[in-house]
């Protein structure tokens, strides 16, 4: 078989795997989708979308199934935990929409994935293939092959590693550590009839205390809630998930004000997530061969934008390949200019917005002082460079490299 008749080779089936294998499609490429899991499937609760989220559904071609899924909020509420003050509100009805062309909105993370995998089912040119985990990665002027752990071998033209925080193809070519936060997600979704009526409202909502915050929004058509708590965690923890424990939550949110408090009671069981990311790289791409999503630009929550990232990338790679006539080694250099600051800017920001979410003393007051009284405007401002992300300037920050990047 000729390099050119061969598949792309995608390690992962999660949001950015299957964004990644229609955008593949999309250029008329076979694509192959190697899934560790037994069966595809996604773990987690809700997610927030930005307006930019929306941009990369309509670019892959599941603009409607995901927008029929989604939960559309009328604003985003941030309150101190500690004594209810409301730090800000930002407005996400008309004014929201007018200025970003799209809305904000609340999904859960399997509806996101579902909507990529049926798109990618429908495609006779994506081929998903599971129970492959892979422990082995090769590739030469002809191609790549990777091995799974039962020793069968998958050839393919170049391959897309989205295999997450802990990414095998990352490790191959980069080889760096994830660094561990020492910050602890719980998550859970609790049905809206055991969700206090006080606190359902249709926005995202965070309440921030001194090394902690709660998070909670609708999910489902109002159906069901997403609740999220972070803290700091005072032991040494190591990257993961496991299932949680009430007691250990109730420990750290002694001092939260009893309408936040409220949240830590509602859920029957728990997911804990001990998180991590990695510094920023400007190196994605290793011959045939780059990276995507969380194995590219792991990042902790704090931006939420991980999964919109991982979206991005892949209209990213698609545009790329399509200015470059469907030059893979050409298409990647270009993908890999157009998205190493902007992603970087995302995990170091979202770092950054881990501190101020998580102050305490006297930076508690300077923060709930920072945004006091400041109209939905002077946000919108402020996240223009986030939501204003689309097909037609994906490519934007590459022309600075290259002169000519579309």
């Amino acid at each position: 078989m000729s390099i050119q008749a061969q598949p792309i080779l995608i390690a992962g089936g999660g949001i950015g795997g299957f964004a990644a294998a229609l955008a593949l499609a999309k250029r008329g490429f076979k694509v192959q989708v190697l899934e560790q899991a037994p069966e595809i499937g996604e773990i987690g609760a809700g997610i927030q979308l930005g307006p930019n989220a929306f941009n990369a559904f309509d670019a892959l071609g599941i603009g409607d199934r995901a927008r029929a899924r989604a939960v559309y909020t009328d604003y985003m509420v941030m309150h101190d935990a500690l004594d209810e003050y409301r730090v800000g509100r930002i407005e996400t009805g008309d004014a929201f929409r007018k200025r970003f062309g799209n809305p904000y909105a609340v999904i859960h993370r399997a509806d996101i994935h579902s909507s990529l995998v049926e798109g990618a089912q429908e495609n006779g040119d994506i081929e998903i293939i599971t129970n492959c985990r892979i422990t082995e990665v090769a590739q030469d002027d002809n191609g790549v092959t990777v091995t799974d752990q039962n020793g069968q071998t998958y050839a393919g033209q170049a391959l897309i590693g989205a295999d997450g925080v802990k990414s095998i193809v990352r490790e191959k070519y980069v080889g760096d550590l994830a660094l561990v936060t020492g910050h602890v997600v719980y998550r859970a979704v609790v049905p809206k009839a055991e969700f206090p009526e006080d606190l359902q409202w249709n926005a995202a909502s965070i309440w921030v205390g001194p090394n902690c915050h709660l998070v909670h929004y609708p999910l489902r058509g109002g159906e069901e809630y997403n609740v999220v708590v972070t803290f700091h965690s005072r032991e040494q923890e190591e990257w993961g998930v496991k299932d949680g424990s009430k007691e250990e939550v109730l420990s750290y949110f002694q001092n939260v004000c009893p309408k936040a408090r409220q949240l830590i009671e509602l859920p029957k069981s728990w997911k804990r997530w001990a998180t991590a990311d990695r510094d920023p790289i400007d190196q994605w791409t290793y011959g045939r061969m780059t990276l995507l999503g969380d194995a590219a630009h792991p990042t902790t929550q704090y931006m939420a934008q991980g999964a919109c990232m991982a979206m991005e990338d892949a209209v990213t790679l698609g545009e790329a390949l399509r200015i470059s006539d469907n030059n893979i080694t050409q298409a990647f250099a270009i993908y890999q200019q157009a998205r190493v600051s902007r992603t970087a800017r995302i995990v170091l920001s979202s770092r950054e917005m881990g501190k101020l979410y998580h102050a305490q003393g006297v930076q508690r007051l300077v923060r709930n002082d920072l945004w006091r009284d400041r109209p939905s405007e002077r946000f919108y401002d402020a996240m223009e460079w986030l939501y204003n992300w689309n097909v037609d300037n994906c490519l934007d920050a590459a022309k600075y490299y290259t002169g000519s990047a579309a």
